[in-house]
């Protein structure tokens, strides 16, 4: 024979309450999620294509690329590093979109691949993840703001082209034959370096990709500069690193957190702080109950009926039941003699209830300290057996 189950109380939340409980997050959740693919849809469209050859958005270089073509130079598109190491050659230019995309096994490869071709490697904004690696000797510093800036050095390419829209990341080679132009301050934006054991062979580290950009590449001597530095060779090969690049594994040596994009600590501390401020604004304690005065007369039979009611629609008869036998304990306790602070004590009621009603027909503590009703009819009973009891008392 199996327990009846324990019956819902007023404790236990139902689905409509939990649901009222929950809606404001659920909405805020969703509001968030909305508003975040939103922002990267509008953010993707914006970078779509950005310095792919192919592209003519405006951050696409597609414009460059037929300039070239118009010279003679073959632009071929690659998006793997085999395919970059095959096709580096001396008569070839490797163009290298974006270096710091690229994990330290892939640049240490690249490196070689550079070295042993013995081309022109033109590296796009590298910054201290890839600078190291890719141009040894070479350091890489605070960036600058792109703008017109005059070239102040002596590479043929660079006065020729003139003024152009140099700047971001600036670089120093300090022991190394570099020849430095489009200076933002003391540094150079325009950096190019000799390789070492080709004759013609040299790599050129460009501060900021904007010169190759369709909506910048009819400015200033953005244009000249670039097809000088992309079309000093009948081929250029046109690099842009994928992240899914088979390369990009480094053999399984990476860490679970050499995987994870840089600034995920503080990303983590914000997100915490930000759990910490939302337990703090769901926690908050709004003070003790303040007494106010009705703004109308309540009656004490509609105040009891709407309890009831409550207690009913909750299922709570452990409440209704506790609340029934309470109140007729307090109403004994004076007709019987115990002091009211006694009055809920089985104690001192007991005793003095079995001593007024020696032949009761009730069962006293089951009466008046027993458990909760099974059902709504034993809590009717209930509330019969404490009116039978308390009246017996007033007569006797």
């Amino acid at each position: 024979m199996t327990a009846p189950a324990a019956p819902a109380t007023s404790l236990s939340p139902s689905a409509r309450q939990i649901w009222t409980r929950g809606r404001g997050l659920l909405v805020a959740l969703a509001l968030l999620l909305v508003a975040g693919i939103a922002f990267a849809a509008i953010r993707s469209g914006d970078q779509h294509g950005s310095l792919d050859p192919r592209s003519a958005d405006r951050n696409g270089s597609r414009a460059v690329a037929e300039l070239l073509k118009d010279r003679g130079v073959s632009t071929r598109v690659v998006t793997t590093l085999d395919e970059t190491v095959t096709a580096a050659a001396p008569d070839t230019t490797l163009l290298v979109t974006t270096p710091d995309l690229l994990t330290p096994h892939q640049q240490k490869t690249l490196r070689a691949a550079i070295v042993q071709a013995g081309g022109r490697t033109v590296l796009l904004a590298p910054g201290p993840p890839s600078v190291s690696r890719l141009a040894p000797g070479v350091r890489a510093g605070a960036p600058a703001s792109v703008s017109a800036r005059a070239p102040e050095c002596a590479l043929p390419a660079a006065v020729r082209a003139g003024p152009a829209d140099t700047g971001g990341i600036r670089y120093s080679a300090p022991g190394l034959d570099a020849s430095g132009c489009y200076p933002a301050g003391d540094r150079p934006t325009l950096l190019t370096v000799p390789s070492t054991g080709a004759d013609d062979g040299d790599t050129v580290l460009l501060g900021a990709p904007d010169i190759l950009l369709n909506h910048r590449l009819g400015d200033e001597g953005n244009a000249s500069l670039a097809l000088q530095l992309l079309g000093s060779r009948p081929h250029l090969v046109w690099y842009l690193p994928s992240l899914g690049d088979a390369s990009a594994i480094d053999g399984g040596n990476q860490s679970f957190f050499d995987l994870i994009p840089s600034g995920w600590l503080w990303g983590t501390l914000q997100l915490a702080l930000a759990a910490a401020l939302a337990a703090v604004w769901r926690g908050r304690r709004l003070g003790p109950l303040v007494a106010e005065r009705l703004p109308v007369t309540l009656r004490a039979s509609e105040s009891t009926e709407g309890r009831a009611r409550l207690y009913r629609k909750t299922n709570a008869r452990d409440r209704a039941a506790a609340v029934l036998r309470s109140a007729a304990r307090t109403r004994l306790a004076p007709l019987l003699g115990v002091p009211p602070s006694e009055a809920q004590s089985p104690d001192a009621l007991l005793p003095a209830v079995s001593a007024q009603l020696p032949t009761t027909a009730h069962d006293l503590r089951v009466l008046l300290f027993g458990p909760p009703p099974a059902d709504d009819a034993a809590l009717i009973r209930l509330a019969d057996e404490l009116d039978a009891l308390e009246r017996e008392v007033r007569t006797s």
